[in-house]
């Protein structure tokens, strides 16, 4: 499939999909904080589990969202990001310095400003990382809404630039949030890894085995202490996306099959999952305490600085270029767009501050929706703003 029609369905699904989830957090806010919030709370408690002789797996519906289904995102982003860097935008280094750039600067100065304001409180830092994602499918949704008047270099950069930060985010996940570490299950997550690079050497095409081993992959690093999720990213890498003679490419198969599935209904169903924050007893105070503080503000102000602020330094450098036919104004609403966090957010803030047992689980998630509605809203009117001074300067000329 042409480069540009991958990116024109890409675009298109991640667009529909950041609706989808504006309308999926906007149901769980009303649900949890109606007459009906009970059957929410049931409905996240529901036990799952999965049996396959001795080995059993027993959860709460809402870790089987955020544990499993979640998998399947990563692996999409794996996917994604192994495209890219063979025959994408990140396979050139003149097009990966910018969006490069920018999603440094986009990961560190949130993290640097959540951890300014909560460095008297060492139970709240295991939350720096929760500012420093890019929710790609909600930021090019409102991006969406602006149609034609954004060149597709813009919406191009944006892209680049959330994938770039999700690899961050994965890195981070890896890093700094596993613990208990069970070294049989990483024997045997090793084993699976070997076995789907071996395939990969062979020139193994057929998806099976790889599902059949990544699935027993998933659970290995499900029991080794590592995030599950990480093990959709590990598959991703091992699919071939070449191919000898002329069949199809296993990796964009996979792809193309998995993205409606994620975009349409794990992304949802993961927002509506984690987004009912019960507002009961939340007044104007509570969204200054430090930790919704810490990220409402690194969302916002951290990514609008470091995203604009590093893209501002590579363009005036002179080692990177201003995407064609986008203009100033443009890319700064861009960086503030960067500052939805939403999914990725979420989905840290739930391994930093584990829902029931700490006492800001509730409070990250406010400071999330908050940072990322405020991302979203100010990004679209100033990027609707400088285009549309964009086209009428383009005329007046």
């Amino acid at each position: 499939m042409p480069l540009r029609s991958t990116f024109t369905r890409f675009f298109q699904l991640e667009a529909a999909s950041g609706l989808l989830l504006i309308a999926a957090a906007a149901l769980a806010l009303i649900i949890n904080n109606s007459p009906l919030s009970h059957l929410y709370s049931a409905f996240l408690d529901v036990p799952v589990v999965a049996q396959i002789g001795a080995l059993k797996i027993a959860k709460p519906a809402l870790l089987w969202i955020n544990d499993g289904l979640m998998a399947l995102f990563f692996l999409l982003i794996g996917l994604e990001v192994k495209r890219e860097l063979l025959d994408g935008h990140l396979s050139k280094p003149s097009q990966v310095v910018l969006p490069g750039a920018a999603a440094i600067g986009g990961m560190v100065v949130p993290a640097l400003i959540y951890w300014a304001i909560n460095k008297d409180y060492p139970a709240a830092l295991s939350g720096w990382a929760i500012p420093m994602a890019t929710d790609i499918a909600f930021a090019l949704g409102v991006l969406a809404l602006l149609g034609k008047r954004v060149p597709v270099s813009l919406k191009l950069f944006l892209m680049t630039l959330a994938i770039i930060d999700d690899l961050g985010a994965i890195i981070v996940i890896a890093i700094f949030y596993s613990a208990d570490l069970s070294g049989a299950a990483l024997a045997g997550a090793g084993a699976c890894l070997i076995a789907l690079i071996a395939m990969n050497r062979l020139g193994v095409i057929k998806l099976g085995p790889y599902l059949i081993i990544g699935l027993i992959l998933w659970v290995c690093v499900l029991k080794s202490g590592v995030h599950a999720t990480l093990a959709g990213v590990t598959l991703a890498f091992c699919i071939p996306m070449r191919t000898k003679n002329a069949e199809p490419s296993p990796l964009l198969t996979l792809e193309h099959a998995l993205h409606p599935w994620v975009a349409y209904a794990i992304l949802p169903l993961f927002a509506f999952a984690n987004a009912g924050v019960s507002l009961t007893g939340v007044s104007l105070e509570s969204f200054t305490h430090h930790v919704p503080m810490g990220i409402a503000a690194g969302l916002l102000i951290g990514k609008t600085v470091g995203v604009f602020g590093l893209t501002w330094l590579a363009i005036k450098t002179g080692i990177a270029a201003l995407p064609n036919g986008a203009n100033w104004g443009q890319v700064f609403g861009v960086a503030i767009l960067c500052g939805i966090g939403f999914t990725m957010s979420l989905f840290v803030g739930a391994l930093a501050f584990v829902p029931g047992a700490s006492e800001f689980a509730g409070e990250d998630r406010m400071g999330i929706l908050t940072g990322s509605i405020l991302a979203a809203c100010i990004g679209y009117a100033v990027t609707a703003m400088a285009s549309r001074k964009k086209a009428v300067t383009s005329d007046l000329n």
